[in-house]
């Protein structure tokens, strides 16, 4: 990847240098991954089962440690500041905020008493009113069922719950960890025209991780594609998307159709691996 010009190195959020992660001291996961985001962007962190993407987003989010894992080379920087020893209550100050894979909703707490614990570094009782009719707004689902209790709604509105209660916090960039896990088609499709919609409405970036590639791509502006703890290829998201190997490996679109075990993306012809960005 060639060295960002001083007008887009000013445009980046996110800065991930060559980081690698290793698990209870022995287990390495990740190996050098690099990325940018840019400020008021969406971008696709894709791969399958175990690739890393989850491993990526609590690295920037600083989760590692409950995992027992840790960053042990490279470097983090939002908007130019180190973030690997900040914790994960000063990155929300800072206006990063994850969203769980998995949704993990409040299950006795009503889905409007879910959305209020978003809120508990805003101090302003009209700020959090304002957070929340704003949230009620983009998921109106929500303020329909706002008196239920999050255990009793469906598994796309504790979806629209989570990503809402990451908005009260008022973030400038949100990580979205695997958004259509156990959805139906449509319910996918909605949750992502709304991430869209906070995209092109309010500016919150967005870092999101998704096995649902084709998705993914078709919401993003950019994508990086993770296999076995590596970046294996990244670009403009209507690229990747019409890449011939991508289409193969990750959109399902097969070349042959003879039915042989699928190879790893690394064996394709055009695979070049990326080169490591300078520190």
């Amino acid at each position: 990847m060639t060295t960002p010009t001083s007008a887009e190195a000013s445009n980046i959020v996110l800065n991930v240098n060559g980081i690698e992660v290793i698990y209870n001291h022995v287990i390495l996961v990740l190996k050098g991954v690099s990325l940018q985001v840019p400020q008021s962007s969406i971008v696709a962190l894709l791969g399958g089962n175990g690739a890393g993407k989850t491993t990526t987003l609590r690295a920037v989010s600083n989760l590692l440690s409950g995992e027992r894992g840790a960053v042990t080379k490279g470097s983090i920087e939002l908007r130019g500041e180190r973030i690997e020893n900040l914790t994960p209550a000063d990155l929300v100050k800072r206006g990063v905020v994850q969203v769980m894979e998995g949704r993990h909703c409040f299950a006795h707490l009503t889905i409007e008493e879910n959305l209020l614990t978003g809120a508990y570094t805003v101090k302003s009782k009209a700020q959090i009113a304002a957070n929340l009719e704003k949230v009620y707004n983009y998921f109106p689902r929500l303020k329909t069922r706002r008196t239920s209790q999050a255990a009793y709604t469906s598994g796309g509105e504790q979806q629209m719950c989570a990503i809402g209660r990451a908005l009260m916090a008022n973030p400038t960039m949100v990580l979205l960890d695997e958004p259509s896990m156990g959805l139906a088609p449509q319910i996918v499709e909605e949750v992502f025209n709304i991430v869209k919609d906070l995209n092109q409405k309010e500016k919150t970036t967005f870092l999101l991780a998704e096995q649902n590639t084709n998705m993914a791509l078709k919401y993003s502006d950019y994508g990086y594609i993770l296999e076995s703890g590596r970046i294996v290829m990244d670009g403009k998201a209507a690229d990747l998307a019409s890449n011939e190997d991508v289409k193969e490996f990750y959109l399902g679109v097969s070349k042959g159709g003879d039915g042989e075990s699928r190879k790893s993306f690394k064996d394709v012809k055009s695979y070049k691996r990326r080169k490591r960005w300078l520190a």
